[in-house]
């Protein structure tokens, strides 16, 4: 049995709790908050009545003594969770972003390094079956490598609260899902970035609700995002909508269940090369996906048998990477090489 303390009880813990009931093996044995009621609240909501409940993240550490910490706590207190769980020879999965700055991000994956614990981030839309697809796909070469790669985010929410207020709202809180989809579609290693932001007038954010940026991923390929919340009107699925070309042909992703590929033919109309339809193979049983329970079990599993997760934070640290990068380009207006010593 993996016993686990949850810290951070929010409406994010929601998703973690849904997926954690589901899975045999797995035991929550605390929840921590700064509201003790909300924990108590949450307690009462999984009838998680022998789990301990505190507002103290070492103290319940100390008496619980469990295997693993889920952080789902606000961004600026990741670093303090992640090295209390740490110093408890506990393992850590936490919830995107891995950190609110490239410094903490450093921080927290060197101190994993030198605790030898296991530490993952959720970032739970690699996980989609459709992205998972999409990888296989191009790794087969029917379409030869991919050299550009485009996405689109456009999505209208009014969240109220914290987001509504905070700086580079866009880049900072969502964008990371495009970016790490993109980077693990096409195998990219991020190198540069060009962005700007902007607000526009019927926007109801205070800074960065909107964003274009231009990525380097390595070997040839180019990225480019283009994303907004506060586009009314023909919204894109949260995923996202994509455009990926490559040396014979392309691939088109609505975000939602459209999937579609066409690879060069023989022969030409006029100047344009003949194309035809090619089918993306479905999900292959060796693929994990299912969200928060996806990346949850394989967590469990890298604790088990010592493998790494597959989003383990060394690795999405270079996700994170391109997020600061792009803030920096926003903010100085020039181009951001993201070095590797960023990442």
């Amino acid at each position: 049995m993996m016993r686990v303390v949850l810290a951070g009880c929010g409406a994010m813990s929601k998703h973690w709790l849904d997926a954690a009931k589901q899975i045999d093996g797995l035991a929550i044995v605390g929840l921590v908050d700064l509201d003790a009621e909300r924990a108590q609240a949450r307690a009462r909501e999984y009838a998680l009545s022998d789990a301990v409940i505190g507002t103290n993240l070492d103290a319940v550490l100390d008496q619980t003594k469990p295997d693993a910490v889920f952080d789902v706590v606000v961004p600026v207190a990741r670093r303090a969770v992640a090295l209390s769980a740490f110093a408890h020879d506990c393992h850590l999965l936490t919830e995107k972003p891995l950190a609110d700055s490239p410094e903490n991000a450093r921080a927290i994956v060197e101190a994993a390094r030198k605790a030898r614990r296991i530490h993952a981030v959720v970032q739970n839309r690699r996980y989609v079956a459709n992205v998972r697809r999409i990888r296989r796909f191009l790794d087969s070469g029917v379409i030869g490598k991919p050299t550009s790669i485009h996405a689109d985010f456009f999505v209208a929410p009014h969240f109220g609260g914290f987001r509504e207020e905070m700086a580079h709202v866009l880049l900072l809180d969502m964008a990371i899902h495009t970016f790490d989809a993109a980077r693990y579609m096409v195998a990219g290693e991020p190198a540069s970035v060009y962005c700007q932001e902007w607000e526009p007038v019927n926007s109801w954010y205070r800074q960065g609700s909107s964003a274009s940026a231009v990525f380097d991923l390595g070997g040839g390929k180019i990225f480019t995002y283009a994303g907004s919340w506060c586009a009314d009107g023909f919204r894109t699925s949260w995923e996202g909508s994509w455009r990926i070309v490559a040396e014979r042909g392309s691939l088109l992703w609505d975000g939602h269940d459209g999937l579609k590929a066409e690879v060069i033919a023989s022969g030409r109309d006029g100047i344009i090369d003949k194309t035809q339809p090619i089918e993306v193979p479905p999900l292959d049983l060796a693929d994990r996906v299912d969200g928060h329970l996806g990346i949850i079990r394989d967590f469990m599993h890298a604790i088990e048998t010592g493998a790494e997760p597959e989003t383990r934070g060394a690795d999405n640290i270079k996700s994170l990477a391109m997020v600061f990068g792009a803030i920096e380009s926003a903010e100085s207006g020039r181009r951001v090489t993201i070095a590797k010593e960023a990442q």
